[in-house]
């Protein structure tokens, strides 16, 4: 069976977009040896050829990346001036205790993992350790779920990734202590480049936090990364990932998961921060049986930008996909989510469903939700559904007649719009960290 795979094809549309792109050059990939080296190289062929996407391209119409100050951008290096991390983005969200911790930071990282898990064959580290000490893991995952021809930035994040962490769990290990890793990414005019790999294997189980974050700085900064998963027959994931990047920063990913037969995958994504976010999720249900649920959130304020570009991939029979995303706007805020379930020839029984709701809270926001369908295959079930409304006036009056102040009472009501993403969350410590931004950006 061919499995669809979506690639945005990037063109040269006049002048200034043939002239304009990043300063980065081949001197600035990171050393690297086998089969990095070669995948490195590719990209690196791929982030030449291709020019910086614009407008005219379906995928980008309604995020437009031009005032994007590309010859600024230097990559990060170890520095000693840099804002510190904050100790809160170190406390575990999911559990007590963490199982294994990394924490990424420009020219270095620092690992921290479990003995006892490590005995059972786990490995969690750095991509640089990752390569030189357990290549035979990384070739079975680096380059397999996202194609850094993607577009310009896949490949920018597949030559030039100079942090990110490779998680491997054995098989039928299961693991009850969470993994979380933090990108932090200080500074201002440095790109962040990252490169996260998670291979569950047959009968595993595991849950994975991940979050990037860095204070908002005056001036710009960059972050392109790319995630690679794959979650093999049986196995089980629990992925929370949560953006919390400064408002200075243009964020850009690709992101894509990969279930096998019976396999299972409950994807958790936050995004409060970021002042321009242009995101590629997709879930691949490439077996028989592969369960895959995607719960998003993200509130924006001021001037941000965030895109949201999801695919839900029903590539085998008897597949089931579950996707709910909610956001709220404030400000001169804009969201854009454009979201498509594709059910391949033969993938008969397939059960996929999307529904994006918003909420706009002052007259300067705007949502756009776009939902789509592509079906090759009889015997399915698939909706979808998409809502953007304001704040409604009725709950406000109940609330402030019962002696509850105008900014109080639209808070009430915000989170319980919230309130459905919140149900899908098994994590008290993730609904808190949605609460307190719920907080803030109502301030």
């Amino acid at each position: 069976m061919q499995e669809k795979r979506k690639v945005v094809i990037t063109k040269t549309h006049g002048a200034e977009s043939a002239v304009k792109d990043f300063s980065f050059t081949q001197a600035d990939i990171p050393a690297a040896s086998g089969l990095v080296a070669d995948y490195r190289a590719h990209a690196w062929e791929a982030f030449k050829r291709q020019a910086l996407p614009d407008v005219s391209l379906e995928a980008w119409r309604r995020t437009d990346i031009h005032a994007m100050p590309l010859d600024s951008f230097k990559l990060a290096s170890t520095a000693s001036n840099f804002p510190s991390l904050p100790d809160d983005l170190l406390n575990p969200l999911v559990a007590d205790q963490h199982g294994g911790q990394i924490v990424l930071f420009p020219g270095g990282s620092k690992i921290d993992l479990d003995s006892s898990l490590a005995k059972q064959g786990i490995i969690f580290t750095d991509f640089k350790t990752a390569q030189e000490k357990h290549p035979e893991i990384v070739a079975r995952i680096l380059g397999q779920t996202v194609n850094v021809e993607e577009g310009k930035f896949a490949a920018l994040a597949g030559a030039f990734s100079q942090n990110g962490v490779l998680l491997y769990v054995p098989k039928h290990v299961k693991v009850d202590q969470p993994f979380h890793s933090i990108l932090w990414g200080p500074g201002v005019n440095l790109a962040h480049i990252s490169h996260l790999l998670i291979l569950l294997d047959e009968g595993a189980s595991a849950t994975y936090v991940h979050e990037s974050a860095s204070p908002t700085e005056l001036g710009d900064a960059l972050h392109a990364g790319i995630v690679e998963i794959k979650v093999m027959a049986g196995a089980s994931l629990k992925f929370v990932e949560l953006q919390s990047w400064g408002k200075h920063v243009w964020n850009f990913s690709h992101e894509r998961i990969r279930v096998e037969r019976d396999g299972n995958l409950d994807w958790i994504f936050g995004a409060i921060g970021s002042k321009l976010t242009k995101n590629f999720s997709e879930l691949d249900l490439a077996g028989e049986g592969a369960t895959g649920r995607m719960s998003g959130f993200y509130f924006t304020d001021g001037s941000q930008h965030l895109d949201h570009d999801t695919q839900q991939n029903h590539l085998a029979p008897h597949t089931t996909s579950d996707l709910l995303f909610k956001g709220a706007l404030k400000g001169k805020s804009r969201s854009v989510w454009q979201g498509m379930i594709y059910v391949a020839k033969g993938a008969e029984k397939t059960d996929g469903y999307q529904a994006n709701r918003n909420i706009v809270l002052d007259e300067g926001a705007r949502a756009d939700s776009i939902p789509g369908l592509e079906i090759l295959a009889d015997d399915v079930r698939c909706t979808h559904g998409a809502t953007v409304g304001k704040l409604e006036e009725e709950p406000i009056f109940y609330l402030k007649s019962r002696g509850i102040p105008q900014q109080d009472a639209e808070r009430v009501v915000v989170e319980g719009f919230f309130d459905p993403i919140m149900q899908r969350i098994p994590f008290e410590g993730v609904r808190e960290r949605f609460h307190l931004a719920i907080l803030e950006k109502m301030g």
